[in-house]
């Protein structure tokens, strides 16, 4: 007796060759040379309402942070088209740390092209760190990271922050949380006004303003 053999269906072959072959995708470098996680789905919810009534794209809202340094509020805003850049502040000292997060690449051909701290006519110096690029000119350093279609930027004034201070913030740039994004960028829903008591208007009739004049004029 021959006996016919069985036929798996093809929906059930595919599940299984994927599991043989491997689904996942491996992620870029990191800043440190290690695989990092693949790049996360465009940004929803409270961060990209609140970026794109900014103006600014929400997947290019970074946040970052280093011991000493608090967010200066007012500085956070547009940088270029849709780029986004902020400034933190050492409480001692009065330096700037500053994030900026623009479109763009970065290459071995490029870096001396491209200016620190947007100071065209300067010499700029490219040192290869890992991932990242340390970068020098005009009295200023910064740590690029390029990521997919944008460059992060973490820069400062050469004497006022150390070399060391200046790569752990860059390393330390992400994504905000739902807290973060909370504390760093301002509300979409615009401020409630308090309308303005005038003190005029009669407590009776039509509101009308009270010009009685008193006999003489």
């Amino acid at each position: 007796m021959i006996r016919r053999a069985r036929v798996l269906p093809v929906l059930v072959l595919a599940p299984l060759l994927l599991t043989a072959c491997g689904s996942e995708k491996a992620g870029h470098p990191g800043p440190s040379g290690t695989a990092a996680a693949p790049a996360a789905d465009p940004p929803t919810g409270e961060l990209a309402s609140r970026a794109q009534a900014m103006g600014v794209a929400p997947e290019l809202v970074y946040v970052t942070e280093a011991p000493g340094f608090t967010l200066a509020q007012q500085s956070v805003g547009v940088l270029g088209d849709d780029g986004f850049s902020a400034t933190w502040v050492d409480g001692d000292t009065n330096a700037l740390l500053r994030l900026a997060v623009d479109r763009g690449t970065l290459t071995a051909d490029t870096c001396p092209e491209q200016p620190v701290g947007d100071m065209s006519g300067e010499r700029t110096t490219c040192e290869r760190d890992g991932g990242a690029w340390y970068r020098t000119g005009a009295g200023r350093h910064e740590y690029a990271l390029p990521e997919q279609g944008h460059v992060v930027r973490v820069s400062a004034e050469t004497d006022a922050v150390p070399r060391d201070v200046l790569r752990a913030a860059a390393l330390a740039a992400h994504r905000p949380d739902a807290a973060e994004t909370d504390r760093l960028l301002p509300s979409a829903e615009p401020a409630p006004t308090t309308p303005v008591e005038r003190g005029d208007l009669p407590p009776f009739g039509d509101g009308a303003p009270d010009n009685h004049v008193d006999v003489g004029g």
